[in-house]
């Protein structure tokens, strides 16, 4: 097994509409562990740096606004191939294409809304969830 953690952001558009405990129940349903976890209100600084490998893309500004609209829940989970396992759970990026079954199929409305975001590698939950957890805050159980 390669027991691996990952970090995700339930975003602004799941909180509204009152999705955090059927995202988060998928999750523990697939035996991935919840190692930390927080409500936040993002700020602009955060979801610049979260979102910094899109800096140069044209929608770059709005994501950031989007995400810093209201509150989010961020967290680290940890499993036997979390990375991928999340992302196969979550789906593809445009709601309007993901598969039936997975969190974006079922629940997100575009591109841009779409509920939910996590690490594509394990690079990147490197960089990721050090811009919300400090590793006194990732527990061990």
């Amino acid at each position: 097994m390669a027991i691996e953690r990952t970090f995700v952001m339930i975003k602004p558009d799941a909180v509204e509409r009152k999705l955090i405990g059927e995202i988060i129940s998928r999750f523990e349903r697939k035996n991935l562990k919840i190692v930390a976890m927080k409500l936040i209100k993002m700020t602009k600084e955060q979801a610049k740096e979260l979102y910094i490998p899109h800096k140069d893309k044209p929608f770059y500004n709005d994501l950031v606004n989007f995400a810093t609209r209201g509150p989010v829940v961020v967290m680290v989970l940890e499993g036997d191939s979390a990375v991928e396992v999340v992302r196969t759970l979550i789906g593809s990026t445009d709601g309007r294409k993901a598969l039936p079954g997975t969190i974006r199929g079922d629940f997100a409305l575009d591109i841009q809304e779409n509920v939910i975001h996590a690490s594509d590698s394990k690079e990147s939950y490197e960089r990721e969830h050090k811009i919300f957890f400090l590793e006194s805050e990732l527990l061990k159980y």
